[in-house]
């Protein structure tokens, strides 16, 4: 009996040792975390220097592609930067070129460098909700009227993107809703593809070498482990294949603030 007591008293107090280290392990992920210079500097197509005051990180981005598309057609960049929509996008069953041509903005991020979670969930609205390492602006799941992108996807170019309606205020914006794949192509599918507003990162859609669903992510659509960015671990988000393909019920974090 007295060897079964000690044995039990081992095992609770392991119990609350590793429950401990747990907490601790969260605590760190979701509050202690701050984000250098280093990393954001992996943005690397801006309208400015990227730095960092006050506690938030300032990105500054006109928003336009650095890879072809169909929508460069009767643009200033027409003749650099047109490319036919050449078929290879896998989401796009017939693809319809929208009326929108890409214009420059001056879109201005203004993104917490010690992102934590949220007390409250904040939503994610129409238009920017993030940027990616290009400076194209990503933006929800949710075509115009808050309706399923299911009909919107045949309009994304072979890049997986399209531009916003209009020429002003926002027009003619190009975005990403899903994967973009100039980015992944380059740089690759399981790695930083850029920031929520929230401030915390965005990855591709591998992971140890799988490629992840949503079912493998939380209702935000993210996880918590290290990353080779962040080896003490992070929150951060995943792109899939699948809906909501970025971002879930809204942020994890407290969002930042994005301006044109």
């Amino acid at each position: 009996m007295k060897n079964y007591n000690l044995l039990f008293l081992f095992v609770v107090l392991l119990f609350y040792s590793c429950s401990s280290d747990e907490d601790s392990d969260e605590i760190l992920v979701e509050n202690n975390i701050e984000i250098p210079l280093s990393i954001y500097q992996k943005i690397y197509k801006t309208t400015s220097e990227i730095y960092i005051e006050d506690g938030f990180v300032y990105i500054n981005t006109d928003g336009v592609p650095d890879h072809k598309s169909p929508y460069f057609l009767d643009t200033e960049w027409e003749n650099e930067m047109y490319e036919a929509y050449d078929g290879t996008n896998p989401f796009v069953t017939s693809f319809n070129l929208n009326p929108n041509r890409i214009s420059a903005g001056n879109i201005r991020f203004k993104i917490p460098v010690s992102p934590k979670k949220a007390q409250i969930i904040t939503e994610t609205s129409m238009g920017p909700i993030g940027v990616s390492l290009n400076g194209v602006t990503f933006y929800n799941q949710y075509a115009g009227g808050g309706a399923p992108l299911s009909n919107e996807i045949n309009s994304f170019d072979q890049y997986n993107g399209h531009p916003a309606p209009g020429r002003n205020g926002g027009g003619g914006r190009y975005h990403y809703h899903m994967e973009p794949f100039w980015l992944t192509k380059n740089h690759g599918k399981n790695t930083l593809i850029g920031f929520l507003l929230d401030g915390f990162p965005i990855y591709g859609p591998v992971e140890n070498g799988q490629e992840l669903k949503s079912a493998d992510l939380d209702d935000h659509h993210g996880h918590s482990h290290s990353t080779s960015d962040f080896p003490d671990g992070i929150y951060h988000y995943h792109l899939t294949p699948d809906a909501p393909y970025l971002n879930g019920i809204g942020y994890y974090g407290v969002p930042g603030t994005v301006s044109e």
